[in-house]
């Protein structure tokens, strides 16, 4: 069976540094990928070895987020990253009034 995704206008920012997006924050992440200390977490959690990088809250957990990333507000105004490629193949600009 196929479905064809409902039309829903998103709010989106692209981003590319600290600043561009109010929900985008720097977490440390481990050697598999996952973030091992988040603004909210206790600051005395050990990031020996792991590496900074700025990363955004999800309903899934924390995601990192690359220079160029658009920050997509979800219906639910819930944020997630999405790379460019994917972006302009799954949105189009709205003309606002």
């Amino acid at each position: 069976m196929k479905y064809r995704k409902k039309p829903v206008v998103i709010e989106a920012t692209q981003w590319f540094k600290d600043g561009d997006h109010p929900h985008v924050l720097m977490c440390w992440f481990d050697d598999s990928g996952k973030v091992r200390w988040a603004p909210e977490d206790h600051p005395s959690i050990n990031i020996f070895g792991c590496v900074q990088k700025p990363a955004i809250a999800t309903l899934e957990g924390w995601h990192a987020v690359t220079v160029g990333d658009f920050i997509i507000t979800g219906v639910k105004g819930e944020h997630y990253p999405c790379k460019p490629d994917i972006f302009e193949m799954t949105y189009e600009k709205v003309e606002e009034a």
